[in-house]
């Protein structure tokens, strides 16, 4: 959510025109967020979001965009793309791809309780069961033969303790996933990303999730495991919460049970969640690109998960 590209007023008002939702009342980027161009867009009929897509391309972005509005359908609270007068859900705006969706009531919550990772866990599993029928398939562009090409490249910029440590985990994770195991794991459409600023809450009521732009065909277990690695960690010393884990994982399994598989790979896929953010945070803190407001994370915060999920494994 930083902002890459600068979008006019003019800009702003002509997109608003063409999907017909009133006047332009105010325009103002969004900080926060590595990957795409954020605004908030608010009209004399309602505030929105604006995206300008600056790595995905127009023949991926459907699969994201239509997840939202097949997720929207089933009642799930996510945002919903808007479309123009032809039906189309993916614009143009300063010559990027682009989508307008409604923005969410609420505001995240940056300190979450057990009460707020149960009310995670309930609405991740019933998004899993929602997308069961959702008939676009693309795979996980940030899975794993993303971290087989990019640890080559994020190596040169660590010390020897921490390369060591990437590769030995990046060879472990290749062998789990030539396992019998891994291949019963359950999949589907994974939201692969729903940390702590994608989710609001008003009080105790979970209102929306969002940011789907990481979003792909991988394993339900990934998808809980990324989301315990960040919702169950105590930031200041990336160390397991057994209590908001249990709350989480409680919540999840009453509306859809782990598999026996998904039991034996639960320890593996938290490693798995911790290393592919930690290659992510490595490669952008190393290798920025220039934007407005933008302030790369911490990728030691993970290797410190990492090692945590390596020294003290967490079962179901």
């Amino acid at each position: 959510m930083a902002v890459f590209t600068e979008v006019s007023t003019n800009e702003a008002r002509e997109l608003l025109r063409r999907l017909q939702l009133g006047d332009l009342v105010a325009l103002r980027g969004i900080e926060g967020g590595i990957e795409n161009t954020n605004y908030f867009l608010t009209s004399d009929q309602g505030e929105f979001v604006l995206t300008l897509f600056e790595r995905l391309t127009a023949a991926q972005l459907p699969f994201y965009l239509y997840l939202m509005k097949h997720l929207a359908h089933h009642g799930m609270p996510v945002p919903d793309p808007r479309p123009d007068q032809n039906g189309d859900i993916l614009h143009s705006v300063c010559g990027k791809p682009a989508a307008v969706v409604n923005k969410l009531r609420g505001k995240s919550q940056l300190a979450p309780q057990p009460v707020h990772c149960a009310a995670v866990g309930t609405m991740l599993a019933r998004m899993h069961l929602a997308g069961r029928d959702y008939d676009r398939l693309q795979p996980n562009l940030r899975g794993l033969p993303w971290w087989n090409e990019t640890v080559p490249v994020v190596l040169p910029h660590i010390g020897p303790e921490q390369a060591a440590l990437l590769r030995a985990e990046l060879a472990y994770q290749n062998h789990v996933a030539a396992s019998s195991a891994y291949a019963a794991l359950p999949r589907g459409p994974v939201h692969a990303d729903l940390f702590r600023d994608n989710v609001m809450f008003d009080g105790e009521e979970l209102t929306g999730f969002f940011d789907f732009y990481f979003a792909g065909v991988d394993t339900w277990l990934f998808d809980l495991a990324v989301c315990l690695n960040d919702w169950c960690i105590d930031l200041a010393q990336g160390a397991h919460d057994a209590t908001r884990a249990a709350s989480m994982l409680n919540a999840y399994q009453a509306e859809r049970p782990l598999t026996a598989a998904e039991r034996e790979l639960l320890p593996a896929m938290l490693r798995a969640g911790a290393l592919r953010f930690w290659i992510s945070r490595l490669w952008d803190f190393y290798l920025p690109r220039e934007a407005s407001m933008l302030t790369p994370h911490d990728p030691t915060h993970f290797e410190r998960v990492l090692r945590g999920r390596i020294a003290r494994p967490v079962h179901a």
